[in-house]
Formats: structure tokens, C-alpha cells, sequence
């Protein structure tokens, strides 16, 4: 083997041995037989402890912020993660995003009526599937690392079928953020609505929005949705050549995902200190 390493003779093997037929998870009879633990040495589990971590912590944090219900609004900024806002109970923003679709019976954060769309679509994310199945879930915990589940059945079973929703939260996605494109053109007021300002929220705002169409139309469901299914990319060439351009952005999906996820995150915080009076928007001009 390329490894160095030989399987054990299974038929010499005690079962309560490494190796054995008669093992759990990996050394499972299904399995194929493998000497060591794991064929790597280096420090494999850094990866997914890091993801873990980084995901554990925006979970935490978004979820602070989506049940607050307040400090979301500071002219002329609003949170992306109220945005837009679909409850009777938003505070009013003028020329903002208030879509009063539910009426006064709706009494929880409004937050939580919009932030399904853009959780679905990253919960089925490809990338984000990777990531947190090896980060949480251990399934499995790196390349060439012994997976420790007895079985394994992949997206074929509930809950984890439904990751073939992707595609729709996809759609889902876009339209969320043209409404975080229209929350940015509005940065360009003051706190008086006066048009032709530009403060530091601009710019956040600006870079959070550019991240965020980046990320979604890298989606390997766009670049579907875009050249898939097409016998000859000669008779499309308009399709081709934007299918050449999703596949660059696709290239980069991981580290547009991870961009955009802290993004979206400090652009919620700097409108929380805004509205909280820890400082003023300093203007640019």
C-alpha cells in the first residue's frame, strides 16, 4: 500500500481486536480492514475543531441577536439580519425595508420571519454541510482519519434528506440579497434621510453586500441553474460564458462562505453600537 501500512489477517484476528470484523464504526465487518486508528499522524483534528468554533460562535451570536428585538435600527442603517422586516412590530424606517405581510398577532422578534431563508440556504450549502458535518458530527473527522460512526447512510434518510432543498433556498436567497442591496444604497443619507452622505457603516455595508452576492451566486446550485442541462454550450453562448464566470466564484466557495458569514455578523454589530450610543458613524462625507 501507498501507505506503508497492511491490514490485519481478519482470520487471526481476535474480534475484540483493532481490525476485527466484530468491531464498532469503522472497524465494523462492512468496513474494510485498516491496522492503525488513523493512517494520518499530523494534527488533523485543528480543521474541524477551528470550524466547529468559528460556526459554534456565530450560531451564538446570531441567535443573541435574532431574539433581542431591538437596537437594529440606527439611521440610516438597519441590521441585515432584520431585513426586511415583515411584522406590524418593526421599528419604522423611513424609505426602509417594512413589509407589514404579518399584522399584530405576530409578537416575536421579527428577525426570526426572514432569517430562515438565508439559515436554510447556508445549513444546505454544500461547503457548509462539509464543514459542519466534520466539525460537529465527526462524519467523518478528516481525509483519511478511521470514521468512528457504526453506519453509514450518507442524505438518504431523514432529517438530513431535506439538504436537497438547497436548491430552493437558493432562490430564496437571491431576493434577499437584492433587499441587502437596497439597504446599502440607502447608507448613502445621513441620520436626517439627506442623501449624498457617506459614513463608515457605508462602506461595511458596501463590502457586505459585494460578499454576499459573491457567495450566493457562487453556489453550486447557480452554476446549475445557469449551464446545467445543456447538450451544447456552442448554441448558448451567453449561458456559457456566465457559467464560466459563477464556475471562477465557485472555485472560491469556501472562503467566500466564511467571508460572508463574518461579514453579515459585523455589519448586525456595528449597527447594534450605533444604536446602543457606544459611538457615532463617523462620516466620510
Amino acid at each position: 500500500m501507498a501507505t506503508g501500512t497492511e491490514p490485519p489477517d481478519v482470520s487471526t484476528t481476535p474480534r475484540s481486536a483493532p481490525g476485527a470484523h466484530g468491531g464498532a464504526g469503522v472497524r465494523g465487518a462492512s468496513r474494510a480492514a485498516i491496522a492503525p486508528r488513523h493512517l494520518r499522524t499530523d494534527r488533523w483534528w485543528l480543521a474541524p475543531a477551528a470550524t466547529a468554533a468559528g460556526l459554534l460562535a456565530f450560531v451564538v451570536y446570531s441567535t443573541w441577536r435574532a431574539f433581542a428585538n431591538a437596537d437594529y435600527y440606527a439611521a440610516p442603517y438597519v441590521s441585515p439580519f432584520y431585513s426586511p422586516c415583515l411584522a406590524e412590530n418593526c421599528v419604522p424606517m423611513r424609505h426602509g425595508p417594512n413589509w407589514e405581510l404579518f399584522g399584530s398577532w405576530w409578537g416575536l422578534s421579527p428577525a426570526l420571519l426572514i432569517l430562515i431563508f438565508p439559515l436554510g440556504f447556508r445549513m444546505t450549502c454544500y461547503y457548509y454541510r462539509k464543514a459542519y458535518y466534520r466539525g460537529f458530527w465527526a462524519s467523518p473527522p478528516a481525509c483519511a482519519v478511521a470514521e468512528p460512526h457504526r453506519r453509514y447512510t450518507g442524505e438518504t434518510r431523514f432529517p438530513l434528506i431535506l439538504q436537497n432543498a438547497h436548491r430552493y433556498f437558493f432562490y430564496a436567497a437571491v431576493p434577499v440579497a437584492g433587499v441587502l442591496t437596497y439597504d446599502t444604497v440607502l447608507t448613502f443619507r445621513d441620520a436626517e434621510y439627506a442623501w449624498g452622505h457617506m459614513g463608515l457603516g457605508s462602506l461595511i455595508f458596501l463590502v457586505n453586500a459585494a460578499l454576499i452576492w459573491a457567495y450566493t451566486l457562487s453556489c453550486h446550485s447557480c452554476r446549475h441553474v445557469i449551464g446545467g442541462r445543456l447538450r451544447h454550450f456552442s448554441k448558448h453562448p451567453v449561458r456559457y460564458r456566465l457559467w464560466g464566470w459563477v464556475g471562477k466564484l465557485n472555485n472560491r466557495h469556501m472562503q467566500l462562505a466564511w467571508a460572508s458569514l463574518v461579514s453579515v455578523a459585523l455589519c448586525d454589530l456595528y449597527v447594534y453600537l450605533l444604536a446602543t450610543g457606544v459611538f457615532d458613524d463617523p462620516r466620510l462625507f
